[in-house]
């Protein structure tokens, strides 16, 4: 599915990231871009038979654009060297949550939840995990899930040091209030892109995060 040609272009993309290299091997970037999106129809079409909500996105607009914005970016590198796919129900809400597959041959990842929410999605996910943080437990301590993701992602960067304004600092789910995203990731080496049957353990793996991402969307609505 990943073929090895997208392999190489990539390779070559970060070791020549400049406009005259790109436009010198534009044959390769659509060769590339057609394989991008082979994949994000392929893990779309499986997810779709996990998540229905999902059952209205189309491929082209799971992927992005090989241009990066570098307006605000002290790299000034034009391109992307990686393939990133995001999958969710609501696209365009950028606290939705969804499902990411991630290949770079410096650091490939599927990942999902919701990513860095703004301050009302922020308090709305806290709320309910205040009131519902054993049915959180329970999606986090399901043997397939832990197995593949472990639990939330957490750093400095990404987790208060003390309790949020609100919930007491002896909160049963503290170590879930504290976090500022509701991300959880699971990480493999490029080179297994190449092996037989790799697009369906990674559906597989992906759809483990359903009932967790249920979970935070719910959130939204509920009152």
């Amino acid at each position: 599915m990943i073929n090895q040609t997208s392999i190489e272009f990539l390779k070559n993309l970060s070791e020549n990231n400049n406009k005259d290299w790109f436009h010198a091997n534009k044959k390769d970037y659509e060769l590339y871009k057609q394989n991008y999106l082979i994949i994000a129809e392929y893990l779309l079409n499986g997810l779709k038979k996990i998540d229905p909500d999902l059952s209205y996105l189309e491929p082209k607009k799971c992927i992005f654009r090989i241009n990066r914005d570098i307006r605000f970016s002290k790299d000034k590198s034009p391109y992307k060297t990686n393939m990133g796919i995001w999958m969710s129900k609501n696209r365009q809400n950028s606290f939705s949550a969804g499902y990411y597959f991630h290949l770079d041959l410096k650091n490939s990842f599927i990942a999902g939840g919701v990513y860095c929410p703004d301050a009302n999605a922020l308090k709305l996910i806290r709320k309910e995990i205040a009131y519902f943080h054993e049915d959180l437990q329970n999606i986090l301590d399901v043997k397939a899930f832990k197995t593949t993701f472990k639990d939330f992602d957490r750093d400095i960067n990404n987790m208060l040091k003390t309790s949020p304004k609100g919930y007491e600092t002896d909160h049963p789910a503290i170590h879930f209030l504290k976090l500022k995203s509701f991300t959880t990731t699971h990480h493999f080496d490029y080179k297994e892109a190449l092996q037989p049957h790799f697009m369906e353990e990674i559906i597989q793996k992906l759809s483990y995060l359903k009932p967790l991402n249920d979970f935070l969307e719910r959130a939204y609505f509920e009152e």
